[in-house]
């Protein structure tokens, strides 16, 4: 037992070793982390559902399974987070972002990324915080508030899939789950200063009924965040695959430990962009991204700037993410009325009112509206893949800006401004959800610090299908400029 206080920021790979040859039982690092979880999410708001009975139990299945010498899986007796927006297992509560109205409301079905977690032996402890119906890039909510940043408990961790990185950050987790719509993997692992991936659109099956269809507009993935590359590739493993409840599952092979044991980017063409050409970004941004690129360069890839062609500003580009995501929010709502629960109605309060403002405004539009937005998605996924037909990579900054303060209300945004140009509070100061139009895989990646001590994240982004090259530049760069001791600050916050 003595070993348990070096556990917490071990990675998922290194606890897999210690579970296996038996230096650690599954029972013994639940116990542990629910000690960390204990002490420590109270001061972060990460985890907002706690499934600690649920987990003991599953732990000591796990732990018979090794006494018994059964065939273990690739993340046995892991401790997992999943996501608290469109994420399920059966008998926890779901309530889709904090909406109020759910806050009673009990999940009878698995989303795959708890389905396969489970099948690889993961086992997962608890839900963690979101916005509501994950419409913004930050993380607060009226029913939960806001998840907090562990580098700086008064900054926001960043949205959607706020509280799973703020919690793998801080060290109470390995492994959690981020859903990524317009950069909800990315976004906060910018801010938190942790990696997540942004698969291939088909590569990990999303499950969407009654309309199997509804990921695809945009375009909608669950992944991985995590504290290192190899957790990442070893979540992917587990997470991949074709299934044929999802129209637009891909068959691949999934082994993507084995793809990154040994990185060479040796002759790569990387093409590099600080702003996709449109976007506002602090200079202080800027400059360690592109301080960052050396490290490509010493691994003998060579690195070009350039310009990615797309004609919109980015107040238009924002809007148009605005308006794609709004016919599953007004199906998701109609469904509800079709149940018996009007929320636009009778819990109106519960839903922001950027989310009445974009709702409204989506309603009155007509149907070859939305088919012009298509026809302006497809430019931009135009601009993209011209670049990446003769690229390997195309590398940007994740964000526009640092973490932003919390508030009080239950409504925290982004900045209004950056660098004196209006922009969109809720997801325009992203350079992440122009790859939700596209499909393309994308990671962000801790670059380095702030003045402040802040993270700043690098967007990686690889050809459709090519999610290992993604995780083989990514490996590379953790290997040449590691960024494990940043979560010292994390590790020595106050806990209050």
């Amino acid at each position: 037992m003595s070993l348990l206080v070096n556990l917490k920021y071990l990675s998922a790979t290194e606890l897999i070793y210690l579970i296996k040859n038996k230096d650690i039982s599954p029972v013994e690092l639940i116990e542990h982390t629910i000690k960390l979880i204990e002490e420590r999410n109270p001061s972060l708001n990460a985890l907002i559902y706690l499934g600690f009975d649920d987990a003991r139990k599953e732990a000591k299945k796990a732990e018979q399974s090794i006494m018994k010498k059964d065939v273990l899986g690739p993340l046995h007796g892991v401790p997992v987070g999943i996501k608290d927006l469109f994420d399920f297992k059966p008998g926890w509560i779901t309530t889709f972002g904090g909406v109020r109205a759910f806050k009673k409301n009990i999940s009878n079905n698995y989303c795959v990324f708890a389905e396969r977690i489970e099948k690889s032996g993961g086992i997962i402890i608890g839900k963690t915080n979101s916005p509501v119906m994950g419409f913004r890039g930050t993380c607060d909510n009226y029913l939960f508030g806001p998840t907090r940043n562990p580098f700086n408990t008064n900054k926001n961790s960043g949205g959607s899939s706020g509280g799973s990185a703020a919690a793998v950050a801080d060290g109470m987790l390995p492994i959690a789950e981020g859903t990524d719509a317009g950069g909800s993997i990315r976004i906060p692992s910018a801010w938190c200063g942790v990696y997540g991936l942004k698969p291939s659109f088909g590569l990990i099956p999303y499950i969407s009924r009654p309309n199997a269809f509804a990921a695809g507009t945009p375009f909608v993935s669950e992944g991985p965040i995590t504290r290192t590359v190899d957790d990442a590739a070893l979540a992917l493993s587990a997470l991949s695959g074709y299934d044929t409840r999802d129209p637009n599952s891909i068959r691949c092979k999934n082994n993507f430990v084995d793809r990154i044991s040994n990185p060479n980017i040796k002759n790569w063409k990387i093409a590099y962009s600080p702003n996709f050409g449109v976007f506002p970004v602090e200079k202080e941004i800027i400059d360690v991204v592109e301080k960052g690129l050396k490290y490509f360069e010493d691994a003998g890839a060579t690195v070009e700037k350039l310009n990615v062609g797309i004609k919109y500003n980015q107040n238009e580009l924002s809007d148009l993410w605005c308006r794609l995501i709004m016919p599953g929010c007004l199906s998701f709502h109609n469904n509800m009325k079709k149940n018996g629960l009007d929320l636009l109605e009778e819990h109106k309060d519960d839903f922001p009112q950027e989310y009445h403002y974009w709702l409204n405004k989506y309603s009155k539009m007509k149907v070859v509206d939305h088919y012009k937005d298509q026809e302006m998605r497809t430019e931009i996924y135009d601009n993209i893949q011209t670049i990446l037909d003769e690229y390997n990579l195309l590398i940007t900054p994740t964000l526009a800006c640092m973490p932003v303060n919390n508030k009080n209300d239950g409504n925290t945004v982004g900045p209004t401004e950056i660098n004196g140009e209006i922009i969109d509070p809720l997801i325009g100061w992203c350079l992440t959800y122009l790859i939700n139009f596209t499909g393309h895989p994308a990671a962000s990646i801790p670059a380095g610090l702030s003045k402040d001590n802040l993270p700043i994240g690098m967007q990686i982004i690889g050809r459709r299908f090519e999610d290992s090259d993604v995780l083989i530049a990514s490996k590379i760069f953790e290997t040449l400029n590691p960024w494990k001791d940043t979560y010292k600050i994390c590790e020595n916050r106050k806990l209050n």
